[in-house]
This record gives C-alpha cells, sequence and structure tokens, in this order.
C-alpha cells in the first residue's frame, strides 16, 4: 500500500474534559510518529487536569478521577507534546479539535508552538472525499475497511486505528502535496452529517432550514455543500417560472 512513501507524519488524539478548548482541559495524549513502513516512535501519557472529569466525559473515554490523580500536569507535558510533533504534518479524525485544546493551552501557559499553522490531513475529510464508507466515524471506517479493533475508546488505540485508516484513505495519492490541494478544496458532502435532518440528502431538506444552517459556523465542506444546495433552488426556481407562465399567480 503506497502510503506517500518515505514521508514521516504524527497522528494524534486527545481525550478531554468536554468539547470546548477555552474552558475543557486535556486529561490524555497519544501521539505516533509514523511511515508507510510502520512505527517510528510513540508518546502517551495521562494528564491531571486539576479539576474534576464530569460523568458525560467519563462515559466516552472511561478515564476516571483517580486514573488522572497525580498524573503530569499539562504545563509538564505540552513542551514534551510540541517537541514530539516537530516539523511534521499532523494526521487525526476531526483533527482540527485536538489542534485547538494544544493551542488554547500553550496560549494559557505562554508556551511557543508552531501548532496553529502546522500542515495537518484530517481524515474525516479524507473520509468525505472517499465517500464509501456509510458514515464517517473512525469506528464505522474501522470496520469498512476490515482493520482489527484496538481495543476502548483511548488516544492510543484511536491512533492505532486512525493510521490504518490514513493509509487506505490515502492510497490513491503519489505525493503529500497532491493530499495538501485536494484538502484545501471543499469535499461535496452526499447528505447532512448532523442536526435534525442528520443523514437526509441535500435535496430534500427544507429550504427554510437550508437557509438557517448556512449562517451558522460549520466546517467549509458543510458550508459548501448547503450554499451550492441553496443555489441549484435558486436557479430551480428561477427556471420554473421562466417555463411556467402561471408560476406567480
Amino acid at each position: 500500500m503506497g502510503l506517500l512513501k518515505n514521508e514521516l507524519f504524527v497522528c494524534l488524539d486527545l481525550e478531554t474534559t468536554g468539547l470546548v478548548p477555552e474552558t475543557d482541559h486535556i486529561i490524555e495524549v497519544a501521539a505516533v510518529l509514523f511511515t508507510s513502513e510502520g512505527i517510528v516512535k510513540s508518546f502517551e501519557t495521562l494528564i491531571d487536569p486539576g479539576c474534576p472529569i464530569s460523568p458525560e466525559s467519563m462515559a466516552i473515554h472511561h478515564i476516571t478521577d483517580d486514573m488522572v490523580k497525580g498524573k503530569p500536569s499539562i504545563a509538564d507535558v505540552l513542551p514534551q507534546i510540541i517537541q514530539f510533533v516537530g516539523r511534521h504534518t499532523i494526521v487525526g479524525h476531526g483533527i482540527t479539535m485536538d489542534i485547538a485544546f494544544l493551542v488554547q493551552a500553550a496560549k494559557k501557559l505562554s508556551i511557543h508552538s508552531n501548532l496553529a499553522t502546522q500542515l495537518f490531513f484530517d481524515t474525516l475529510r479524507l473520509a468525505r472525499l472517499y465517500g464509501e464508507s456509510p458514515t464517517n466515524s473512525l469506528q464505522k471506517l474501522r470496520e469498512h475497511f476490515n482493520i482489527p479493533a484496538e481495543g476502548a475508546h483511548r488516544a492510543m488505540n484511536d491512533v492505532l486505528v486512525n493510521i490504518e485508516v490514513f493509509k487506505f484513505l490515502t492510497v490513491n495519492f503519489k505525493t503529500k502535496e497532491q493530499v495538501e490541494e485536494r484538502l484545501s478544496r471543499p469535499i461535496p458532502l452526499k447528505t447532512m452529517p448532523l442536526g435534525k435532518h442528520k443523514g437526509r440528502p441535500f435535496a430534500e431538506i427544507p429550504v427554510e432550514y437550508l437557509q438557517w444552517a448556512v449562517n451558522k459556523d460549520f466546517d467549509q465542506d458543510l458550508m459548501f455543500s448547503l450554499k451550492n444546495e441553496l443555489k441549484k433552488r435558486k436557479k430551480g426556481t428561477q427556471f420554473g417560472q421562466a417555463g411556467n407562465p402561471f408560476a406567480n399567480l
């Protein structure tokens, strides 16, 4: 399998106390430096967030307060993470969230990092481009590509699965630059990925909902798909009116 031969990547995954980088905390980090040949080195640690972990968050990653008690703080760990990542391209599933947590932590601690401007490849977007998995969650992609499970939803397990998923999703690319170029442009979505119309083709979604959604802060692929559908509706309406002299009666 030709994973952009001789390229080095860092696959990264965090577990956190919630989903808001400004107010929530990192409680586990796993990172693996890898090539098409295999793993070069890895780094993982639990982190004491200095606050209780909510039951909702614990239900996802099964990391308890006792497990993180006495573990290093983010202040101790962050310089090691930054050094480990170096200038390598970062790979991850929905990786913008993980990067945002690290950037926010660095900002709070006044630690210099290039993470905010680092090149990254999001396997969620690569999966949309691939377009053949019923859903694009890491778990469903693992099943789709028949990748063996690595165990519970924990950072290192997710990283190891993610690396294998990345290999499948980049099989048709020859160079890193080709991946970068394709991901610089929006990827049209087939169905609505979230909200009350989740799973429905855009053509079936009421126009009022599309108009509401297009003003939200969604990612570039979803915004592109929403705008595209609204454009089609507009053209369709104009065409319908032009072809039907009774349309406005």
